[in-house]
């Protein structure tokens, strides 16, 4: 008697050979056309969402840089001096270049900056070598068309209309610093004098604009008028007085602060 025996792998690989023998090829290759048009779908999908993330990146980095690079030059605080003579009118080249000159200088230094974006000039003037001088921190603001000081020495806040013929817009003054600090353009050096007038106090300074409320927060606020629009006033009344001198254009501004 025979026996005869099978090998079970083969067995297995034979029945799978029949099995596939068994499918068409028609529907072979729709399985193998299913498995690489699935595969090509997944790596567009990865494609377009590493393209995301990357247009994302440059997104922050270039508001980074904005932020820090363009915003910041803007707001750029410079640290100016000038020399002016005390005489209130300008002095000639000609006259500058004498060895003997009997007017007088006088350096006055301060820091500026300068908010573009928001029409916002700050001043802060420290304490002056002369005698008759306030320390003091000063904002324009050409949104609200107002001028604040704060006069360190008093701790009082005066507040009065912007004088435009005096102060340099903001973009115009960063020009001016910009060329100051590259030295190719050097202020005047003369003095031009305003005379203002405390007139009424002020409790309310919640409307006068953020950067003004900031500085004048806390403080005694006192509405200015200048001197020669007050009718009815001579200049020979007696009045307590204080000094600020400031530049904000290409010549020094004294300011006089009276109060009756």
């Amino acid at each position: 008697m025979v026996k005869v025996s099978f090998n079970a792998a083969l067995a297995q690989k034979d029945v799978k050979k029949d099995f596939e023998t068994l499918i068409p090829a028609e529907n072979r290759d729709t399985e193998a056309a299913l498995v690489v048009r699935q595969r090509s779908r997944a790596w567009c999908w990865c494609v377009c969402l590493g393209i995301a993330l990357f247009l994302s990146g440059v997104v922050v980095a270039g508001a980074y840089l904005y932020r820090y690079y363009v915003v910041e030059q803007d707001n750029e605080v410079f640290i100016c001096g000038v020399n002016y003579h005390e005489n209130d009118y300008m002095i000639t080249e000609e006259e500058e270049m004498m060895e003997e000159q009997s007017f007088r200088q006088r350096l006055l230094q301060e820091r500026i900056q300068v908010l573009v974006p928001d029409q916002v000039e700050i001043i802060h003037v420290p304490v002056p070598d002369f005698e008759d001088g306030d320390p003091a921190d000063i904002v324009h603001d050409f949104q609200r068309r107002l001028t604040a000081y704060l006069d360190l020495s008093l701790d009082k806040c005066y507040v009065i209309p912007l004088n435009t013929s005096v102060v340099m817009p903001p973009t115009d003054l960063l020009d001016l610093l910009i060329n100051v600090k590259a030295g190719t353009y050097l202020p005047q050096s003369y003095l031009v004098h305003e005379e203002m007038v405390v007139t009424e106090r002020l409790e309310n300074i919640e409307n006068l604009g953020a950067f003004i409320y900031t500085l004048c927060r806390g403080k005694d606020t006192y509405k200015l008028q200048r001197r020669d629009r007050i009718l009815g006033m001579q200049k020979r009344e007696a009045l307590t007085c204080h000094k600020i001198r400031h530049f904000e254009n290409t010549f020094v501004v004294e300011t006089l602060i009276c109060e009756p």
